[in-house]
């Protein structure tokens, strides 16, 4: 997983990004493989009493997979800048938390700090969404928060702008005729380009043992299906375009609908999972 996005920036307030898309997040956004559920679990073997801090939590992705398979998680810490996502999140994950407490944090990751100090996570987990943070500081407030077994895990799969397939190559021309050549990123600004990887990230940090896991994936899009997931990016949400959105999101559901084999888009992915922990430990 060597892809960092665009580099960290501060904050980003509720309405500013994604704010207004929490519902269709939840239900567009892939979430995550079984086969990396179970790996994450995996890590938690053998802790009496787990403690999952998930940062860049979105609409709870994460910590709704773990619970039905880690069932001995006595408390989530969920962290996101974004008020309504983690509201969608906390809502998720009330019908199935059975006794595990769960606690909001608005802002930052690297700026976390637990209501419950003595919670030390045992896993902290940060799903497609690394790229958005300040990394270094991310990984010292790890350092200084988590157990001293703990496991830090970065995952993630790419998104639709970087999948190679004609129907991808044609959206991404789509997108660009409406928004400019540059990728979008961020409230304002275009993608920079990839920075430092994770794994160097991870071996200037105290989580410099590093193992990487790939989970080949394919998934079957409807063309409706990826007009949802657009609206959850950072390169094509609804505000990017103003008044134009609706006249774009007719032009790609034509071109999803052509180019679908049967009604459906085919896309082949990897989902990437780095378990990192102190020297020492086994991940």
């Amino acid at each position: 997983m060597t892809h960092p996005g665009q580099p960290a920036s501060a904050a980003v307030s509720d309405d500013a990004l994604f704010g207004p898309e929490a519902a269709d997040y939840a239900r567009y956004r892939p979430g995550l493989p079984d086969v990396a559920v179970r790996l994450l679990a995996a890590t938690q073997d053998g802790e009496a009493a787990p403690v999952l801090l998930d940062l860049g939590t979105g609409t709870g992705q994460v910590a709704r997979a773990l619970l039905p398979v880690l069932h001995h998680l006595v408390h989530i810490d969920l962290v996101d800048v974004n008020q309504a996502m983690l509201e969608t999140a906390r809502a998720a994950l009330e019908p199935v938390r059975r006794s595990c407490t769960v606690g909001v944090f608005t802002g930052a990751a690297h700026t976390f700090a637990p209501a419950a100090p003595d919670r030390a996570p045992t896993l902290i987990t940060c799903a497609r969404s690394f790229h958005w943070m300040s990394r270094p500081q991310v990984l010292s407030m790890a350092d200084r928060l988590c157990a001293p077994n703990a496991t830090v895990a970065i995952t993630g799969d790419g998104s639709l702008w970087t999948h190679e397939a004609d129907w991808t190559a044609a959206l991404r021309e789509l997108i660009q005729s409406y928004l400019g050549e540059d990728r979008r990123a961020g409230t304002a600004g275009t993608y920079a380009g990839p920075g430092r990887s994770y794994e160097d990230d991870l071996a200037d940090s105290a989580f410099s043992e590093v193992t990487e896991h790939q989970f080949p994936l394919s998934r079957a899009w409807a063309p409706e299906d990826v007009i949802g997931y657009l609206r959850t990016t950072s390169f094509a949400r609804p505000a990017l375009f103003a008044g134009r959105h609706p006249e774009f999101e007719a032009a790609a559901l034509r071109l999803l609908q052509d180019h679908a084999d049967g009604g459906v888009l085919e896309e082949n992915a990897v989902f990437t999972v780095l378990l990192a922990r102190r020297p020492g430990g086994a991940s």
